[in-house]
């Protein structure tokens, strides 16, 4: 059986087109464009990198973006504070805040001072139990990316065996719950399974979401199963 590659960039790029219009619709009626903020605390590398790829996306798609630099001494409720003044802003739809955040900044207090209504990310208690109760409003980003590249793939994912390598907050738990709410049969493999190779050569959906290349041998992996890699 042949491999067919899923053309994460091109999905993208079309959603971001079709964003794009709707923006421009809305602003040829007199409507403001949406607004997001995003916050970056500290200059680690990767999170640089994050945060200029979604300025560039939101300038693309004709977005309102406000930037906010913070440096790593920023303390705990001066982040606090900006998130309260950014939540009463009408012209602010959706707040970021890229993480890691520096170790004495508590991340989740951080993520729960976000109004429900504008977390973008789709981190906060609120949004992730609405997701688990199958009543979602506002989703975590990467995993509702790539429930729109599976389907793409035209395959009906009810009763399928999915297994979602990684079990983080971000990226594993959100995926899991996704693939429930289309009705895939899930596991979540972490650092205390017992037997991975097992598990992913049982699987009928792949998904790696450890940040570990190399972690899952191509040998494991069934014939005609899809794989979908998490990274950068």
């Amino acid at each position: 059986m042949s491999a067919r590659t899923l053309d994460g960039r091109a999905l993208a790029q079309t959603l971001r087109s079709r964003i794009a219009a709707q923006v421009s619709a809305w602003r040829a009626e007199g409507r403001r464009a949406p607004g997001l903020a995003v916050i970056l605390v500290g200059d680690d590398p990767a999170s640089a990198v994050y945060v200029r790829n979604k300025r560039t996306a939101c300038d693309a798609a004709g977005f309102a973006s406000h930037h906010h630099p913070l440096p790593a001494n920023t303390s705990q409720q001066q982040l606090l504070d900006l998130i309260a003044t950014m939540n009463a802003d009408p012209t602010i739809d959706g707040i970021l805040v890229q993480l890691p955040l520096p170790p004495h900044i508590d991340s989740e207090a951080i993520i729960e001072r976000i109004d429900p209504t504008k977390d973008v990310d789709g981190f906060h208690p609120y949004n992730v139990g609405r997701l688990a109760l199958r009543l979602p409003l506002l989703r975590p980003c990467t995993p509702r990316g790539i429930m729109l590249l599976l389907e793409q793939t035209g395959i009906d994912l009810r009763g399928q065996r999915a297994v979602v390598v990684g079990a983080s907050n971000i990226v594993g738990r959100p995926m899991a719950l996704e693939l429930l709410l289309a009705g895939a049969t899930v596991t979540v493999c972490h650092r205390f399974t017992r037997d991975l190779a097992a598990e992913v050569g049982a699987a009928e959906i792949v998904i790696a979401a450890v940040g570990k290349p190399g972690l899952i041998p191509g040998g494991w992996i069934q014939p005609g199963a899809i794989v979908i890699d998490v990274g950068i």
